[in-house]
């Protein structure tokens, strides 16, 4: 059965739009829970313009699921994961300028960075998952890595304009989970996954869990957490 990890940096970033106590991403990610999701997902960026240390702490001390956390491979990040130990860490690339992460991380180009920072996480007993386009190059030196999971980032799937260009996204993250799991990796997808185009990816056999966020928030907005959560499981499922 596909898991659901479910993405709470939308609810801190209503709060931070008025600098404000509220909504509480902690107090949504014990919703998303008791909805029945498998995990709780965040983001701590290094600009902190939604999760904040705070909400890592509190999100560490009430998570009965399984938290993972997203982060750039830098030495204060890791120091952070470190010292919070959420059960796995996903190591994604960061640019200030983005609204979002714009793609998958270059494993190549940053290779020495993490292989530094992955045993260090590793050691202290944290699953790392390394957020990657559906590229075969990446997915071989993320093994050579020796990570434990890749995430694979369906965006360019989620942003096709025609069933022609979606198929043809499909068929390449297809193609790289079943590559994936050859390899040895636990597998996940995600990135602009919506209600809409959730299906076919659910339907990959290699594909344990997906990573969902703005499209369950938005949902939530007009019909409570609770019920977005669940209609999200139910077309999964």
């Amino acid at each position: 059965m596909v898991k659901l990890g479910v993405n709470v940096d939308h609810v801190a970033t209503v709060r931070e739009a008025r600098k404000t106590d509220e909504p509480d991403p902690v107090a949504a990610a014990i919703m998303v829970e008791l909805a029945g999701a498998d995990g709780i997902v965040c983001h701590l960026r290094e600009d902190r313009r939604h999760i904040q240390d705070r909400d890592l702490r509190l999100l560490k001390e009430v998570v009965r699921s399984h938290l993972n956390l997203e982060m750039a491979a830098t030495g204060a990040m890791v120091k952070i994961a470190l010292d919070t130990k959420p059960d796995m860490v996903t190591l994604v690339p960061e640019k200030r300028e983005e609204v979002t992460t714009e793609g998958g991380l270059d494993v190549q180009q940053n290779y020495e960075r993490l292989a530094e920072a992955i045993p260090a996480l590793q050691n202290a007993g944290i699953l790392v998952s390394l957020f990657v386009d559906p590229a075969l190059e990446q997915i071989k030196a993320g093994a050579k890595l020796q990570a434990d999971y890749v995430e694979i980032h369906t965006g360019l799937y989620a942003d096709a304009t025609n069933a022609e260009e979606e198929l043809a996204q499909l068929e390449k993250i297809q193609y790289i989970a079943g590559i994936a799991a050859k390899l040895g990796f636990g597998v996940s997808a995600g990135h602009g996954l919506t209600y809409q185009n959730v299906r076919p990816i659910a339907e990959i056999p290699e594909v344990e869990e997906l990573n969902i966020g703005h499209t369950i928030v938005a949902r939530a907005i007009m019909t409570g957490m609770e019920q977005a959560v669940r209609e999200m499981l139910h077309l999964i499922r």
